[in-house]
């Protein structure tokens, strides 16, 4: 069974940069595409990142682009997100998620992610 646990967040003041990490176990790492969704109260999860199985591969919300990095090291079984020039829109609880990697293009689906992991709150103050 895949186990994704999070880590990193925190709060950060408006502008600041902060990393979150995500373990992935219990499966061939590298056999999935992995993604960051948000949710912040009373409002849908959203997608902000996500990142092919090769690592070559990635996609951003329009909302964290050219702000936020997501990148992988297969060696430690961890997908990471660099936030930076951090907003208070960006408060969230940040989820990572994984999905066995097929032939179908790097999606930005919440439904299609079969594993998630139990979230990391970020809090940006102004």
């Amino acid at each position: 069974q895949v186990q994704l646990i999070e880590s990193g967040g925190g709060l950060v003041q408006e502008g600041d940069s902060l990393s979150l990490s995500c373990v992935h176990s219990g499966d061939t790492f590298t056999s999935y595409d992995m993604a960051w969704f948000r949710q912040a109260p009373g409002k849908e999860r959203e997608f902000v990142a996500a990142i092919r199985w090769t690592g070559t591969t990635t996609n951003y919300a329009d909302s964290v682009k050219g702000r936020f990095t997501i990148s992988k090291d297969n060696a430690k079984n961890t997908v990471y997100l660099q936030l930076s020039s951090l907003r208070p829109e960006d408060t969230s609880v940040y989820f990572c998620a994984a999905r066995i990697a097929g032939l179908s293009s790097l999606t930005t689906l919440a439904r299609l992610y079969k594993y998630w992991g139990q979230g990391t709150q970020v809090t940006v103050s102004s």
